[in-house]
């Protein structure tokens, strides 16, 4: 089985690549993905998935649906990308795609396109292959989860899935891990500190003490950030208002909740000795418009997420690629920057769907200059993915049995 799975994976190489290299010219930032949504429908189309569209949120769902109503197993790789100058200068543009020897460059390309293609194209590999299979496989490119909410991956489980009665019952992320198999992350949560007073100089020594008892306690890299958020806005009651941004590193074993009263436990000690000044901490929220007009609400916190690393998933995941000879190996995203994370959060916290990642790309490439992805690694991704597939819903073949695929 390994060995079709191979050879027919050679002769998509030059369809893999292609199509990883347009979806990096097709620029993509968070809430504006319409365009590369399409290339995407399109390309599903073309492969023959057994049904192809676009849902309420503008993410793009591709099925191949197999014998039996269960397990459905989940591809899920986010369509949209930050700004590509956050992360610095770019030495060619970052929408070029171009490939240099075995490396394509362009925003996007580890985080996530290259894994986006490569999932497309499990899809193709196990069609090409002759491979039935016993479950479903539902593709999926989502948008806005680099906004920092994973919006397109809510409607797709609280809306979308259901109503075609595909829930999951495993998840596999496209994210960068190196090729590894990854199951799980630290969270993080962004806080709005409101803080009043009657004298504008109380104002700043409250905004100044908040700000250095953070920066003098967080030794930690990655774990808190704090700034200021305009100017200090003077009211017609005489009171004026600083309001102060902080970003959260939320880690294993401890909610978001907890975290968010540890900081205004904080926060009131701090202002505490300041005459007549008084200081509100809540989770920061905002609305966004989606590239389809829809409007949505969006809370800036997730929780910290794991999957049992003896759980199903991951055994017959750790099985299925040594079986087909690729490197075995599992971990945790480390995540470098606050406000980074995956779709893992909800799909494990609030749908309790066990999950894993399993992608082309280094991590430490996500939002950063220069982005790039070796082209080996997003074919090995398409072979490692549709090897995991076949083991979790795959039909036995060639004299196989389950336990031996």
């Amino acid at each position: 089985m390994y060995t079709i799975l191979r050879g027919k994976n050679t002769g998509l190489y030059g369809q893999e690549i292609d199509f990883a290299q347009r979806l990096i010219q097709t620029p993509s930032t968070s809430l504006k993905e319409s365009g590369v949504a399409d290339c995407i429908e399109r390309e599903m189309q073309d492969i023959g998935y057994d049904q192809v569209h676009r849902d309420d949120f503008g993410n793009v769902i591709g099925t191949m649906l197999g014998h039996e109503a269960a397990p459905t197993i989940l591809l899920n790789s986010h369509m949209d990308t930050v700004n590509p100058y956050t992360g610095g200068v770019w030495q060619a543009p970052p929408y070029n795609g171009k490939v240099d020897g075995d490396q394509l460059h362009g925003e996007g390309a580890a985080d996530c396109k290259g894994g986006l293609a490569a999932q497309v194209y499990t899809g193709a590999l196990l069609q090409r292959s002759l491979l039935p299979l016993r479950g479903n496989l539902v593709v999926t490119a989502t948008v806005a989860e680099e906004n920092g909410a994973s919006i397109g991956m809510r409607g797709l489980l609280e809306h979308t899935l259901p109503e075609l009665g595909l829930m999951p019952t495993y998840a596999i992320l496209g994210e960068p891990t190196s090729l590894g198999i990854y199951y799980g992350h630290d969270g993080w949560m962004e806080v709005d500190i409101c803080i009043d007073g009657s004298a504008t100089e109380t104002l700043r020594d409250a905004t100044r003490t908040i700000t250095e008892d953070y920066t003098e306690t967080c030794t930690l890299p990655s774990w808190t950030e704090i700034r200021e958020v305009g100017p200090i806005l003077h009211a017609g009651s005489g009171r004026s208002c600083q309001t102060l941004h902080m970003a959260h590193r939320v880690v294993e074993g401890k909610q978001a909740t907890a975290v968010l009263e540890e900081i205004d436990h904080h926060v009131q000690l701090a202002v505490r000795p300041l005459p007549d000044i008084h200081a509100a901490v809540a989770v920061h929220k905002e609305k966004q418009r989606l590239q389809n007009g829809r409007m949505v609400t969006v809370r800036h916190t997730s929780n910290a997420w794991t999957t049992d690393p003896f759980n199903r998933l991951i055994e017959r995941a750790r099985q299925a690629l040594a079986a087909a000879d690729c490197e075995v190996r599992t971990g945790k995203w480390k995540l470098g920057r606050l406000g980074m994370g995956t779709a893992g959060a909800m799909l494990v916290n609030e749908f309790g769907i066990p999950t894993i990642g399993y992608g082309p790309g280094n991590e430490d490439q996500a939002h950063a200059s220069d982005e790039h992805v070796a082209c080996s690694d997003i074919q090995q991704a398409v072979y490692g993915t549709a090897s995991i597939v076949h083991a979790l819903i795959g039909v036995p073949v060639c004299g196989w049995t389950t336990d031996e695929i």
